[in-house]
């Protein structure tokens, strides 16, 4: 599955991580002519497929749950200094940007990459079966963070509209970072098998043995190029956003609309991995990207925003709307229901994908 070094360095998914920073380099801060910004969507698509072969590199060296928890805490942290800036050069739009964008990730990796997942696994092998115990304890965790973080400050009072006082935010950033840190503890060392791949019978899958492992060299070399990478696809759009915003405000669509989709751009890495573990009956690999990606989204993006709005001169608006909540709600009670039996069928994943195309409606069409 993977070559020797000789072959890597030589390979399309080396040449392309380093084109994207180049061309990043080249194109931050300008205004984009119309062929420019098609170009720049080519590299964004091929650095998307550069990020998760050498994810899935890590991965292989690393092992689960390891590998899954490499992409999403690089995605997320780079995801992360992309909304700090856009908050930054965004005025007064920026006040709900943390809230959309992450809202949007949490609806698109809970519905639209589990449900896909799901869907993908259990037509493929009948059967998608993952640990409901590892499983569980990563949806509980993220209903937390979600109810803390967005739904809380809309009934808060200390503040007038849907806004935490300093003191609130400050808790709400503390605490987002303790379950985050309390979980990977939980996921990488105290109960690392609840997060492994499971067989139809319940145990612990095995290691695919015809698949040899990278060397140490190899691995480190693919896990830089697969930071370079992950730059070059959120860099690379944030300087499409312009295009797209202008897109969207020429449409008459909601500001939401531009955090939307450029999650959907972020999350690619992680849906096109989850979705390859899903073919290869490794489901609980599907799910610990899902869940851990929107978990890290939450736990890493609220205390970042946080700090950053010390500085940041408008509002910081984190508390969802009435519609958004009702859907956040029905997800967390589909998702448990999802969980708890620990196998799935292909109704389970279209249940999810179903909310996912509701919220997109409802995003478009609010």
């Amino acid at each position: 599955m993977i070559g020797r070094l000789g072959p890597l360095l030589t390979q399309w998914t080396t040449a392309v991580p380093l084109l994207a920073v180049v061309l990043l380099v080249l194109t931050w801060g300008r205004d984009l002519p119309g062929w420019i910004v098609a170009v720049v969507t080519l590299v964004l698509a091929a650095s998307v497929l550069a990020a998760v072969h050498h994810a899935e590199v890590v991965a292989h060296r690393v092992g689960e749950p390891f590998g899954s928890l490499v992409l999403a805490v690089a995605v997320t942290v780079i995801e992360v200094a992309l909304i700090v800036t856009l908050m930054i050069d965004g005025g007064d739009k920026s006040a709900t940007l943390a809230r959309d964008t992450v809202f949007a990730a949490v609806m698109i990796t809970v519905n639209g990459i589990l449900g896909l997942s799901l869907l993908v696994g259990s037509l493929r092998h009948r059967t998608a079966v993952f640990n409901s115990e590892g499983t569980g304890a990563a949806l509980a965790t993220v209903a937390t963070l979600a109810t803390l973080s967005l739904v809380l400050p809309t009934f808060t009072t200390s503040k007038p509209g849907p806004e935490f006082s300093t003191v609130q935010l400050s808790f709400a950033a503390v605490s987002s970072l303790i379950l985050y840190a309390l979980f990977v503890a939980t996921q990488t060392v105290r109960h690392r098998d609840y997060f492994l791949p499971v067989a139809k019978q319940g145990a612990v899958a095995e290691a695919e043995e015809h698949a040899t492992a990278p060397s140490t060299r190899t691995a480190l070399i693919s896990l830089t190029l697969l930071g370079l990478a992950l730059v070059g696809v959120v860099g690379l759009a944030k300087g499409v956003s312009p295009t797209i915003e202008s897109g969207v405000n020429a449409a008459g669509l909601p500001h939401s609309v531009v955090g939307v989709i450029i999650a959907l751009l972020v999350l690619l890495p992680e849906t096109i991995a989850a979705v390859r573990a899903a073919k290869r009956d490794h489901v609980q690999t599907s799910m610990n990207l899902a869940l851990g990606s929107a978990m890290a989204s939450i736990g890493l993006t609220i205390p970042a925003v946080a700090l950053a709005s010390l500085w940041l001169p408008g509002p910081l608006v984190l508390g969802l709307g009435n519609t958004h909540m009702v859907l956040l709600a029905l997800t967390m009670v589909v998702g448990a229901l999802t969980v708890v039996p620990g196998r799935a069928t292909p109704l389970q994943g279209g249940v999810h994908l179903v909310l996912l195309a509701a919220y997109l409606e409802l995003a478009v069409n609010p």
